[in-house]
């Protein structure tokens, strides 16, 4: 009885542990977008705007959060389970798909029209940003749309 209580009591610890740990990650990624900018819808805007007044800090946003991704992503396959434990999810699929490619141009749309992309608009929605909110309800409204519509559209593991 006591050794099923101790295995009990080490499972809740870690689940409250990896919760914890994606609460902070959550906030640090958002501090980040804060920090970088990149909650603002202005400065995604003048990115896109090559003919305008053109600003090119987006690029080092992004050239960043690719060699951190690159780096996770080689840690990431040195192991067989996820720091806590858990089985890791790695993508399996390598093919452009057709429905890869119309959702990334709607994507593409969307954030060169709003100046938003999700994690961004969640960050300025906090903030405040009307804007946001009106883009975060839309872009709900779409996930519905196509969760109801577009079903033989395979979901993710």
């Amino acid at each position: 009885m006591r050794m099923s209580c101790v295995i009990s009591c080490e499972n809740v610890m870690k689940k409250q542990f990896s919760l914890l740990s994606q609460y902070l990650i959550g906030v640090l990624f958002g501090f980040g977008l804060m920090i970088s900018g990149m909650s603002n819808p202005q400065k995604i805007l003048n990115f896109l705007d090559i003919t305008g007044p053109w600003d090119p800090s987006l690029l080092f946003v992004m050239l960043g959060a690719v060699v951190v991704g690159l780096c996770g992503f080689y840690v990431v396959s040195k192991r067989s389970q996820s720091f806590f434990g858990g089985t890791l999810h790695l993508p399996a699929k390598k093919e452009i798909t057709r429905p890869l490619v119309i959702g990334s141009l709607i994507f593409g749309a969307g954030w060169g029209l709003a100046g938003f992309c999700p994690g961004p608009a969640i960050v300025a929605l906090g903030v405040g940003h009307l804007k946001a909110l009106i883009f975060v309800l839309a872009m709900l409204a779409g996930m519905e749309i196509c969760e109801r519509f577009f079903t033989s559209i395979p979901k993710a593991d």
